[in-house]
This record gives structure tokens, sequence and C-alpha cells, in this order.
């Protein structure tokens, strides 16, 4: 009897290591949940006038439940199979009007209750916005009008927006739009027999894919897709709705500056099992406003036949639109180089142009030395044409002058030399109401806008104006030193009067006016209040550090509230990163950041753990950088040892970090980070890795930057791999991932595999699978439980490690 209870016994004990955890949802600590639910402030649109403002409160997390709905993953897409619209959206739940000149604030009759709105969007005039409402069996399209302060609904039949809003004020009392042929409920039924097995195959083509999601995998997924992107166009104009040629499905329709005719991107058949609906083939053609064809463009095969690499691309005609300073003049990009970036040709892309009537021959633009991206039109003599190349990093700015034909190169530099990078070019409204170059000081001179405005001494936006003649940037406006303020909107380029917005450490967001040439006080707009009280008193600090090979290093260090170094000694750390690849050294040492940025928290901030009494190391740089002629990912390994030291060591050095009580983590390719951390170091006493990829077999085409294939360099990608260490894993590994997890790459079998592998091998690891989640995570109860597991993994390996 006593043999037969202690092999019992020995039993539950053995059965109980390798049972499933059944937890039900747990609550982090209260201080942590409370800054999760806590509202944030709404944001912001203004009109061109500075006249109203428009004031949008987001949906708090959404329930669980929320997110089991019955949803469709079809060619890529999420789809809700009731109401012909995306099944994973963040809503509005509130829409007010400002009055800028009173400050009174207006409320809208008429608003649906309960509010989910989309898509707001302003007419030319500025004296109407539109704005889809979202109900659980159909969308809707409202109108809300500024002189009467009412919203109205103006739609006959509930919209389809599947494959995107596809909303166009054409003029101020003019609305195209497009809705469902069908009910929901007459979604085809999946027979219970079907017509016969799934097949695809393959002869002697070449169709390399990054490792995508949701795609489709039947015939019956193809008619579902067909079913639920397919959709009419229409036109509302003064209470009339108006159809639009035939049902199609829209991947896009864009109107032609003078209002005449249709640019229509339709996607065509066969559906590719391969690449998501945006890679489907699609027809190209020019119609009238009623919808008749006029000019068949191009038949675009799938996507799926585009050669690996970065900056590779189809040997077909892309990137067609209206060109914006011309009445209707359709312009596209043609590659030169069959696509092949690495092939020996002076230019590789050539841009064309076709006007109306569509009849004759296209035009030859210019040609571009690099691959080409876009153009922003000006006027008759400027354009401003961007080239890049992705896989060295390089972007290129150059002036077309569309009257000679001529085009020369305005600056050219690495994308990651933050400190260089003049900024953006800021655009105005041209006659036919579409955004274009805007030049100031009788046109040689451009303003432009960095949002960012790195420095040596952190960011620091500026507004600057770019001399066209001798390329030189000169900054006219400077965030001050202390704040963190960008130009949000030019409201008046030539008396410099701008829509700011405006933050420190202890001031919240907030908006204001300012005015460069009267220099008169700014005037705020808005009187946002600190979301976040609880964080209040906590201390943010961007500290700069170097690694051993003497790359310069920096990240943001948050310690608690009234914690006093010399009395309560090292603390506890959470270091949290997300690597980056260089090519350059020196842009890899640039300064990336504000100290002096309000703390805003989303849910996968880990900045909550200041207040369980840890040192934060936030955005903690994990540069890769490019040596000896090598590729970034040639060192991977041995570089983020060097980066971890680093942050590890400065940590140690100013004695609020505890060197024996570390932790790191991070999100996807953080997530991969950390596992690699652990797959190869000791330094630390816990990992935690929410939604990565761990081995990059998986992704065989590329990941990242990454552009050379597993075929090419099987070793490295051996070697990237965490998986391929498991064994080596012996620290405690917290993995969290999505069930429904998205996202190019990161299936959710990564870290089903990877906590096998470390288990099989006797190592400390949990799994949290989060369910119904995606990439991104938006259950509030899930939410709330991924941090209570955090915090717990913390305190347990971290805080109270042994």
């Amino acid at each position: 009897m006593k043999k037969t209870l202690l092999t019992l016994l020995l039993f539950t004990a053995a059965t109980s290591v390798f049972a499933q955890d059944a937890v039900n949802y747990q609550l982090p600590p209260k201080a942590i949940a409370d800054l999760l639910l806590a509202n944030p402030t709404p944001a912001v649109s203004l009109d061109s006038k500075a006249e109203w403002m428009l004031l949008s409160t987001k949906n708090s997390y959404p329930s669980v439940e929320e997110l089991a709905m019955p949803e469709f993953r079809i060619a890529g897409l999420r789809i809700n199979p009731d109401n012909f619209s995306p099944s994973r959206q963040t809503f509005i739940n509130d829409f007010t009007l400002k009055n800028i000149k009173t400050g009174k604030i207006a409320k809208i009759n008429g608003l649906p209750a309960p509010l989910a709105a989309a898509n707001a969007l302003w007419n030319p005039s500025q004296n109407k916005i539109s704005f889809t409402q979202t109900t659980p069996k159909g969308v809707d399209l409202y109108v809300i009008d500024i002189a009467t302060l009412k919203a109205v609904k103006i739609n006959q039949q509930p919209l389809n927006v599947t494959l995107g809003g596809g909303i166009t004020w054409v003029d101020d009392q003019t609305l195209l739009y497009r809705i469902a042929t069908k009910p929901a409920s007459a979604i085809p039924v999946k027979p219970l027999l079907p017509k016969g097995p799934s097949i695809q195959q393959n002869i002697g083509k070449a169709a390399p894919n990054p490792t995508y999601q949701d795609l489709i995998k039947t015939p019956f997924d193809e008619q579902l897709f067909e079913f639920f992107a397919t959709s009419q166009l229409v036109q509302y104009k003064n209470g009339a709705q108006t159809l639009i040629g035939q049902p199609a499905m829209y991947a896009g329709v864009d109107v032609s500056p003078d209002k005449k005719y249709l640019l229509q991107e339709t996607i065509s058949k066969p559906f590719s099992y391969l690449v998501p609906a945006y890679g489907f083939p699609r027809t190209v053609k020019i119609t009238d406003l009623s919808g008749k064809s006029i000019k068949v463009l191009a038949e675009l095969p799938s996507k799926e036949s585009t050669p690996s690499g970065n900056d590779n691309t189809q040997n077909v005609p892309r990137n067609y639109e209206w060109r914006a300073d011309q009445a209707a003049t359709i312009t596209w990009a043609q590659p030169l180089d069959s696509g092949l970036i690495k092939k020996q040709v002076p230019f590789h892309d050539a841009i064309y142009a076709l006007s109306a009537p569509f009849s004759g021959e296209a035009k030859e633009l210019f040609k571009t030395v690099t691959r080409y991206r876009e153009t922003i039109w000006g006027n008759e003599t400027l354009a401003l044409v961007r080239e890049e190349l992705r896989g060295k990093q390089t972007i290129k700015l150059s002036r077309y002058n569309p009257a000679k034909g001529t085009i020369e190169t305005l600056y050219e530099l690495n994308e990651t030399d933050n400190y260089n990078n003049p900024g953006n070019p800021v655009t105005e409204k041209n006659a036919y109401g579409r955004q274009v170059v805007q030049t100031v000081d009788n046109g040689t001179r451009l303003l432009m806008n960095n949002i960012t405005g790195s420095s040596p001494k952190g960011d620091l936006p500026f507004l600057a104006k770019f001399d066209l003649a001798s390329k030189k940037n000169e900054i006219i406006w400077r965030s001050a030193e202390g704040f963190y303020e960008y130009v949000v909107d030019v409201l008046d380029a030539n008396k410099l009067v701008l829509l700011t917005r405006k933050e420190s450490q202890k001031d919240v967001p907030n908006y204001y006016i300012k005015n460069l040439v009267l220099r008169i006080a700014d005037r705020p707009v808005t009187d946002f209040t600190n979301p976040y009280p609880g964080l209040e008193g906590t201390t943010k600090e961007k500290i700069t550090y170097k690694r051993a090979d003497g790359i310069d290093l920096t990240g943001n260090l948050y310690l608690p509230k009234g914690y006093d170094k010399a009395k309560d000694g090292p603390l506890p750390a959470l270091i949290w990163a997300y690597p980056r690849e260089f090519n350059s050294a020196a842009d890899a040492a640039q300064i990336r950041g504000s100290k002096d940025r309000f703390t805003m928290l989303t849910w996968g901030s880990p900045i909550y753990w200041v207040t369980q009494g840890y040192a934060v190391l936030d955005n903690a740089e994990m540069p890769i950088v490019a040596k000896d002629g090598k590729k970034p990912n040639d060192t991977f390994v041995d570089q983020l040892k060097l980066n971890a030291e680093a942050a590890i060591n400065k940590l140690a050095d100013l004695g609020v970090g505890d060197r024996n009580r570390m932790a790191v983590g991070g999100h996807s390719y953080g997530a991969f980070m950390t596992a690699n951390l652990l797959a190869h170091t000791n330094l630390f006493k816990a990992g935690i890795a929410r939604s990565g990829a761990y081995n990059r077999t998986l992704t065989p085409f590329g990941f990242q930057n990454e552009d050379r294939t597993y075929w090419e360099v099987p070793q490295l990608y051996y070697e990237m791999s965490p998986f391929s260490y498991a064994d080596k894993i012996k620290t405690p590994l917290l993995l969290i991932h999505g069930d429904s997890d998205d996202n190019t790459g990161t299936f959710p079998i990564n870290s089903e595999r990877l906590f096998n592998a470390i288990k099989g091998h006797g190592g400390t690891t949990r799994l949290v699978f989060l369910p119904y989640e995606a990439h991104g995570y938006r259950g509030k109860e899930n939410i709330l439980h991924c941090l209570w597991e955090m915090n717990s993994w913390l305190d347990k390996y971290v805080k109270n490690a042994k």
C-alpha cells in the first residue's frame, strides 16, 4: 500500500511539471493597471484657416469578447463577415468641434450612438467633415456640417470598406464611396463536400516571397474573398445617389485634378495563394465620371513573381497616379533594369506621362539613376523626385523642371544619417485642390519641416528654408532646448504662421499657433491635462555610453519616484530594445530621441515597471553595423553582446542598476534579440520575448533588412536563429505570443517551437498564448494579463533573484 501511494505521489508530481498551467485572467498591480486604462488625450485635426478644430477620442481597449467575434482571415485580410469591413479596428467614440477664435467647445448634433467612427475627412472648403460609422450589421457614411453643427447620414445602402475606406470628396458637395452589392447574409456557404483538393503548382517560374499570413488556401476562400471584395462605386451629390460603372473589386479610385476622369485599379483573377490581396493581378484604367472606360493603361500580373531583394521590382509599370499640377495627366514608372537593381545600367527607372484625352503615345519625362519612389509635383517649372536604395540605405532628392525636362540632384544622404536630414518639403493646395510643393521667397526656396530634428543635443525639430540654387538648408526656427516642439502644419507660408505641438518632461503635449514674423506670444488652442498622474515624480534622462568597439550608444533611463541612489542603492533593471541595421558606424552613433518628451504610454511600453521599483532603460540602442565591407548581419550576435554589455555597464557605473539583477526584453524583432542574448550570453537574470520569430529558416527569402536568401547564406540563417541554440538557453525566458498573429514571419509556431526546444533541454521557460490577439495586442483582459505575467516573471527571477 505504501509503495502504491508513493508511486501515485511521484506520478502526480511528475505530471504537474509537464501539465498545462491553467491560469484565469489576472490583474497586474493597480499602479500598472491604472496607467494602462488611462484615457489618452484626443487626436486633433485643424482646418487650414485655423478656425475650427476637430477633437477625436478613441475607444479604450476592447474586451477579448469583442476580438472573439467571427472573422474571416483570407488574402492577408481580416474581415468582419457581418458588415463588409475589417474586423479589427479601433474606433473614435466621440467627436467635438472647438472654435479656435472663441475657444468654445461645440456639441455636434445627430451623431450616431454609440459612435464607432473612422475615416474622418474634411471637404475641400473645410466646412464639412465626412466619417464612417460602423455598426454590427453595416457601415454608414455621415457628413458633419460645420455651419449647423449637425451630422447627417447620406448613404442609402451599406458601404463596403473591406479593401479600405475608399471615400473621396470630389468637390464641396460631391462624395465618392463604395457600397456592398449584396447583403452580408448572402455569404457563400461552405459545402461539406468540397469540389476537390486544394492544389498549387509551379512550372519553372521563380516566385520568391515573404512568409505572409492569412493567405487564400482553398477555392472556397477564393469565393469568400470575391464576395467581400466586390463593391459598387457610388457618387453622392445634393441628396442624390448615382451608381458609377459596374461592380468590381476596387483596389483604388482617384479623381483627376480637373474632376473629369477616374483612375481605377481593380483586382482581377486568378487570385494568388502566395501573396495578400494587394499583390493580386490588377487592371489599371481611366474612365469618365459615369464609369465608361476610356483607356486601359495596364493589365498587371500577380506580385508573387517579384524578384527577392529590397530594391528589386517587377518588370512592369508601377506607381500610376495623377500629376497634381495638371488637369488630367497620368504618370507612372517603368524599370529599365528588368526590375533587378544589381543590373549594370546607366538608369534604373524611367517615368512616363499620358495626358487627356489619353489617345496619344506616352511621353518620357525623366530617368532616375537609382530606384524611383515618388514625385512631389509643384508647378510648370518645379517638381521634386525622390529615389531610394533600401539595400544601401541611401535617399536622394532631385529637382525636376517639367518645362525644360531637366533634372538635378538637390541632396543625397544615408537615410540613417539623421543629423544631416534637411526635413520634408512642405506642401500647399493648388487651384485643383491637390497638394503641391510649397515655395517661398519668389519661388527660390522650399520650406522644409523636420519633425525629428536629430542633433548631438537630442531631437530638436525645426523648420528650414532650402535654397534651390545653393542647395543649402537654413534653419529659420527650431524647438527650444528643454522642450520638444514640432510643426504640425504651416497655416500661412508667407507670414510663417504655424500650428505646433509642444511638450516637455512635465508638460503634456498641447497645440499652439505660432507666428514667426510678428513673434507674438504663442496662442494655445488646446489645454489637455496629464492622463498619467501615476507617473508624476518619476525621472527621465537620456544617457549616453560607449560600447567596447567605440560606437556611441544612447537610451532613455527612467527611475522611480523618490528614488535616492545613496539611500536605496542599485535597483533591479529592465532593458528594452529593438535592433536596427546600419551601414555606417557614424550614423549608428548619432543620438536619437529626446529627454524632453512627455512620457506617453502604450500597451507595449516597459515604462510601467518604473512604478514597481525598477530602473527602466527604454529604447536602448542596439545597432548592428556593417564592418570591413561585410553586411551588418554578418556579425549580428557579436554586436548584440557588445550592445548589451555596454548598457549593463552604464547602469552599473551610474549606481542605479544592479549588475546581478538585470532583465532584457523586446517585442517582435526585439523578442528575436532577447532570445539571442539569452542563447549566447549569461548577462541577464531573465528575459521577456513577445511575438518574435526565432527560426530564420522559416523566413527563407529574407527578414527585416536582410535581403539575402537562406540558400545564399545558410550558415547566417542558422547562426542568427536562437532556436539553433535552444540548448544553451538556461536563463529564464518568458515567451508571449498572440495566437492570431498577422505579422509577416512571426507565426505563433515560432514561440511554440522555441518553448518546446528549451523545455526539452531542461531550461526555465513559460509560454503564454493570448487568445485572439494579432501582432499588436488589443484585448483589455489579454493586455492586463500580459502585464501581470511580465511583472510576476520579473519579480520572481530578477527583483527577488538569489
